[in-house]
């Protein structure tokens, strides 16, 4: 049960990190999923996960890396070999040299076998922070081809260099001969085994097809238990189980491409599947992070023979140097040509260089390693400062995130300003996004009974997209939106002043009143003030699911029903000559500069005159109708999913996300009030 109880918190964490990011997405989630993971392991609740190094990788490496080794460019990387390997192999052992000497320099009692064993476990970066981080800002696609492909292969050099130092500081023996050797046999034989043991699988998976067993669930099972059965086929002969599940990823990603005849429903449930699979891991390796910090935090600040001051030194000198080796390691290999010749790329210049050094942080590949440092030597001696390696090595993790989640954006964000178009542009070009992305979602939901309805809904759609494609704006984004409120403020003042005369010559009932001045009260939330809109949007349809569930336990009230519908004949009929009013308003306010902002405004309250008139000549709405309502609720919530997803991706700045949002609640507004009364 308390096992459980821990999963489920962690489960819990990670859609809380997600929540959070929505709102501030500036902080990336890894570093939301790490400050959670402290704050639980803080608590006074007794939850405390062991970090086991074997599994750890088994569990949450092994299908991260078998994924991204199926989904990277293989093209891309192949161009990218040469700097690729300078990155994950150079590198990386000019890290474990340099950064094994300085550490023993600058820690004597930190014996140089272990002082290589740090370096070796700080030199691989993190592909899943490095993804996370990169997903917020917009980076070249040959640098996040280049970044990808390093934290492909330089987890298991890393690796494989830190067990070497490990075991030559447990035993006392070390041969530079034999670790290359061995080095070479792990690192070329688990990447030919993980492909093997891959054909084998795809061939099993063929053979059952062909068999006539086509069950989707299994089929799947086999995928889901791919990169595990990989892993530890590989590690049982001592061989690299990480660059395996890379090469098993690679495999089916070529099998993919040649399949003949895959199964959609196979094809759909797997993308499906695999999605909650990644997003779950990922948030578990950065929680499961946070949760070791704290334990290594107390050994070292409680032990009086550390220097508080003097170990967070360490943690910012060590950091410093990884990131000046790797800026320097990279200029040099531009400066001779080995970075870009291969890849065909115009030679970067330093801001590029930046940009690289800048995202090769550390991650969980580097406390898991850490943790897997046994507590004592062959003589039975404690192994030497294992405490305050671990502790570096989280510092470093941390440290490493923090400047890139500062960083990164800044020097990426500058690269992006010698090309940003205006923001009027910008602007056009996002609502043209949001657009696509819910005639995407329409066009997915279609069925032969509300085709007609998608259909009409997908025509409104281009219709805008070929309007905001060919209709040139000369104003700037701010002066347009407050002409718009300006203009909508104004037509809402006009139906108020037609409905207060009304009200004051007795000429319409109470109840009718009050809906449409609830009606008004909503489209001044939506202009001005979202929070109110969605305050007053979750009245309205509180209020229609009451009545429906009331319609349901009392289906034989034909004389409520038929008042109701009278009401709604009133109140439509009101709306109409509210409308009426509005856009006469407007209308006697054109001039040449608002021209186009009024006559959009007139076009909506013509169609909402339109709508009004047909639902009275029909009574009770058909089933295009509720089909048009649903579908419409769908193409909302993707283009409020688009806008977000362009925020958090830095595709678009805070002020155009506004902006698209207050047009969504705008077109929102419209149509439940439209459908509601």
């Amino acid at each position: 049960m308390e096992f459980f109880l821990v999963i489920l918190a962690l489960l819990i964490l990670i859609g809380v990190s997600n929540v959070i990011n929505h709102f501030v997405p500036f902080i990336p989630v890894p570093l939301i999923q790490i400050a959670l993971g402290v704050i639980l392991a803080l608590l006074p609740l007794g939850m405390h996960v062991e970090m086991e190094t074997e599994l750890f990788l088994l569990l949450f490496i092994a299908p991260l890396l078998f994924n991204d080794g199926k989904n990277v460019p293989r093209t891309a990387l192949w161009k990218l070999r040469a700097p690729i390997l300078m990155l994950a192999l150079g590198l990386v052992f000019i890290t474990v040299w340099a950064g094994g000497y300085l550490i023993n320099w600058m820690i004597p009692s930190i014996p140089l076998p272990a002082a290589f064993a740090l370096a070796a476990i700080l030199s691989p970066t993190d592909v899943v922070a490095v993804s996370a981080l990169a997903s917020r800002v917009k980076l070249p696609k040959s640098i996040m081809h280049l970044l990808e492909g390093e934290g492909l292969m330089n987890d298991a050099s890393g690796l494989v260099a830190f067990k070497f130092a490990v075991a030559a500081t447990v035993t006392g023996v070390f041969s530079l001969v034999d670790a290359t050797f061995s080095f070479i046999w792990i690192s070329i034989g688990g990447f030919v085994g993980g492909a093997i043991v891959a054909f084998i699988i795809i061939r099993l998976r063929v053979f059952l097809r062909r068999l006539g067993m086509e069950d989707v669930t299994m089929h799947m099972l086999i995928q889901i238990l791919t990169p595990f059965i990989i892993f530890l086929a590989v590690e049982h002969f001592h061989l690299s189980g990480i660059l395996a599940v890379v090469a098993g990823g690679i495999v089916h990603a070529i099998e993919r491409d040649r399949e003949i005849s895959p199964t959609v429903e196979l094809q759909v449930v797997s993308k499906s599947t695999w999605s909650v699979i990644l997003y779950v891991l990922n948030g578990l390796v950065f929680v499961l992070l946070g949760l070791q910090i704290p334990s290594v935090l107390k050994i070292i600040f409680q032990d009086p023979v550390f220097n508080n001051g003097q170990v967070i030194l360490y943690i910012v000198v060590i950091t410093l140097f990884l990131f000046a080796l790797r800026f320097i390691w990279l200029t040099a290999a531009w400066s001779i040509g080995w970075m870009t010749k291969k890849a065909g790329a115009q030679k970067p210049d330093f801001k590029a260089a930046g940009i690289i050094t800048i995202s090769g942080v550390r991650g969980a590949v580097t406390l898991a390693g850490s943790f897997s440092i046994p507590y004592v030597l062959a003589d039975g001696s404690p192994f030497p400062e294992r405490s305050l390696i671990i502790f570096i090595a989280a510092g470093v993790i941390l440290l490493t995130l923090i400047v890139a989640s500062v960083f990164l954006p800044i020097i990426a964000r500058a690269e992006e300003e010698e090309i940003v178009d205006k923001q009027a542009d910008k602007t056009k070009a996002a609502a043209i996004h949001t657009h696509q992305a819910a005639i995407k979602v329409i066009e997915s939901q279609m069925t032969d009974e509300n085709r007609e309805a998608a259909l009409s809904i997908i025509s409104r759609y281009c219709t805008k997209i070929n309007a905001l494609s060919y209709v040139e704006q000369e104003k700037e984004p701010a002066a347009l939106r407050e002409e718009e409120k300006v203009l909508r403020f104004k037509a809402l003042e006009a139906e108020q002043r037609f409905l207060d005369k009304l009200i004051k010559d007795e000429k319409v009932d109470r109840e009718t009143a009050f809906i449409c001045k609830e009606y008004i009260q909503r489209m001044e939330g939506a202009v001005t003030n979202r929070m109110k809109f969605r305050f007053f949007r979750s009245v309205t349809l509180f209020r229609r699911s009451m009545l429906r569930v009331f319609k349901l336990f009392f289906p034989n009230k034909s004389e409520i029903r038929r008042i109701n519908i009278e009401r709604l004949e009133k109140v439509r009929d009101l709306k109409i000559r509210m409308y009426k009013a509005a856009i006469q308003e407007i209308q006697a306010g054109i001039t040449s500069e608002n021209h186009e902002t009024s006559s959009m405004i007139i076009e909506e309250y013509k169609v909402l005159i339109l709508k009004c008139k047909r639902e009275n000549r029909g009574r009770i709405p058909s089933k295009m109708v509720d089909y048009e309502r649903e579908l419409f609720y769908k193409a909302i919530q993707a283009e409020r999913d688009e806008v977000q997803d362009m925020f958090e991706k830095r595709q678009i700045s805070r002020e155009v996300a506004n902006i698209l949002r207050k047009q969504i609640n705008l077109r929102e507004a419209l149509t439940i009030n439209e459908s509601t009364h």
